[in-house]
């Protein structure tokens, strides 16, 4: 786990210790974004006052900050500098939810709206545990919830959450916050999720399931198992969505 930088060694120039010489750069100012130097929404030195710091050239600073600006960690403002990417943001609060309108028009149905059905704290069991890095019996957060779209149950999913970092967090915390829920996670709860890696199949539901997405037991399904990291690729979220996919299509844009 990355140290958190005291006074005196942020202060103090810091020099990558080997090649390529960007790519250290760009660790030591995740490093810094981890630490909680550098909060969510906030503006992080310009690559002059970065490159005095870690005695590099700017051109360095400024290859190092492309990749973070590429893998969505910062974001760059023409005329006011780069700023730590956030989830609060309109732009990027839904980065992470694929399923779009068949019609195209995302913004016509308006956000999705939650029902969170619960959110109760359970041990893991060796499936959960090994998917978040966790021992069998640690202590998880289990939330499930149905999200509509233009008044329409769609998506089911069931969250897990490592009990520690997510200490607080119930079943009315979620449904009454009104933004995204990454941007809850990150804002309440100092917990970014940065990088999530999918599964995909398509599956029948059980009878619970077809009843609360309001489907009969042969419609087909999309099955998503998504595994969200923070940084360093720190596992932090489970989630297992089912799709309905009548009115909406899985969209993912590949280059």
């Amino acid at each position: 786990m990355a140290q958190t930088p005291s006074s005196s060694s942020a202060a103090a120039p810091q020099t990558p210790a080997f090649s390529p010489l960007y790519q250290q750069i760009k660790t030591l100012i995740l490093q810094s974004l981890q630490a909680g130097e550098w909060k969510p929404g906030e503006l992080i030195p310009s690559e002059i006052e970065l490159a005095a710091r870690f005695r590099v050239s700017q051109g360095t600073v400024r290859k190092a900050i492309d990749e973070l600006a590429a893998e969505n960690l910062v974001v760059r403002r023409q005329g006011k500098g780069t700023f730590v990417a956030t989830h609060a943001e309109q732009q990027v609060q839904y980065r992470f939810l694929r399923l779009v309108p068949d019609s195209g028009d995302a913004r016509a149905e308006g956000p999705a709206q939650r029902r969170v059905l619960e959110c109760k704290r359970v041990r893991a069991n060796a499936d959960i545990a090994r998917c978040l890095a966790l021992r069998t019996g640690d202590a998880v957060l289990q939330a499930r919830r149905v999200l509509s779209l233009a008044g329409v149950p769609t998506i089911l999913e069931d969250i897990w959450l490592p009990g520690q970092p997510f200490k607080g967090l119930t079943a009315e915390r979620m449904a009454q916050y009104p933004g995204a829920t990454y941007a809850m996670f990150e804002l309440e709860f100092g917990v970014r999720m940065v990088r999530a890696d999918e599964k995909i199949r398509a599956v029948l539901p059980d009878s619970e399931q077809a009843t609360l997405l309001g489907v009969d037991a042969h419609t087909p399904l999309l099955s998503v198992e998504r595994l969200a990291c923070t940084y360093h690729d720190t596992p932090m979220e489970l989630r297992r969505g089912l799709y309905r996919t009548d009115t909406h299509h899985y969209h993912n844009a590949l280059s």
